[in-house]
């Protein structure tokens, strides 16, 4: 077995240095589109909400961008805009596994990457977690280049290190946080992508949206989860973490705005410019194109498609 997985991790290894150095950002996109959403991607004429994603990745750049794209560093902006009051407790950063102390840490924490997506750990009890084989993990974090998996420019030159938050929980016997993310076009906050469930034992989550005021949409997507089963109550403050996505969204075409609501609390989770790395679609179709025409693209007077 332990050859198989040697042969297969030797393949990933060459499948990604073949991308990276023989294929140009387009190339890779129009490839891996095709590929993951089963058609081509228009970038002539954009008007679902992926093909504008993948636009969005090869002719729009803004140094604003890159920084909220950095788990550390979007700290900064977020106190400027909306306040630290916002902020998850951070009790430090890492440039390398060997500067992790455990002995300063509390029993639970969450671990996560600053420069990738979806690179976290949640420990919820230190002492039953085998440590050697988790800081061989973390060691492969550092090695990443997350822009080399999916081209999305924002994670490039990002400095890896990982940052350690305060483990969040919603209540006793909770294992996942609920998840609002809210939909931001143009700075102007339009639906709320509610994520239950997600981690919990047995279940692979539920989607649901919301438009501002609470009304469930019919659609979902952009992963292939159910909705829920039980009605989802709008968060006491929900105004509130709609003015909070409008400010900070505000400089950007389209950007999702990731909160929690714990406990009476908002905190900001993140800024997420492409979701699903703009490969996700949404069900029934039709509201590809319907959101699609909520982001309006900048000029690019240079461009050639």
């Amino acid at each position: 077995m332990s050859k198989i997985k040697n042969t297969l991790k030797k393949i990933g290894v060459v499948r990604y240095i073949y991308y990276k150095y023989n294929f140009s950002d387009k190339k890779f996109i129009k490839k891996y589109y095709k590929k993951r959403v089963g058609k081509e991607v228009n970038l002539k004429n954009p008007t679902e909400f992926s093909d504008k994603l993948q636009w969005l990745k090869l002719y729009w750049h803004n140094s604003s961008a890159k920084i909220c794209a950095d788990k550390y560093e979007v700290r900064n902006m977020v106190d400027k805009k909306i306040g630290s009051e916002f902020l998850n407790e951070l009790y430090d950063v890492y440039n390398s596994v060997e500067e992790i102390n455990l002995n300063k840490l509390p029993n639970s924490f969450i671990l996560k990457a600053t420069h990738s997506s979806g690179y976290n750990f949640v420990c919820k009890d230190k002492n039953a977690v085998d440590w050697k084989a988790q800081f061989k993990e973390l060691r492969k974090w550092f090695k990443v280049n997350y822009f080399w998996n999916t081209r999305e420019w924002v994670y490039k030159n990002i400095k890896p290190r990982i940052i350690c938050e305060r483990f969040l929980s919603e209540g006793e016997g909770e294992t996942s946080l609920t998840d609002y993310k809210i939909y931001c076009f143009n700075g102007t906050p339009r639906y709320c992508q509610v994520i239950r469930d997600r981690g919990s034992e047995g279940s692979e989550g539920t989607i649901d949206f919301f438009d501002t005021e609470w009304n469930h949409m019919e659609f979902t997507g952009l992963q292939r989860l159910p909705h829920s089963t039980v009605t989802i109550q709008e968060p006491d403050r929900y105004g509130e973490m709609l003015e909070l996505a409008k400010k900070l969204s505000q400089e950007f075409p389209f950007v999702r705005v990731d909160l929690y609501y714990v406990n009476g609390k908002i905190y900001f989770g993140e800024l997420t410019f492409f979701p699903q790395s703009g490969f996700g679609t949404f069900d029934p179709p039709e509201w590809n194109r319907k959101i699609g025409d909520l982001i309006r693209l900048p000029d690019n007077p240079r461009l050639k498609v």
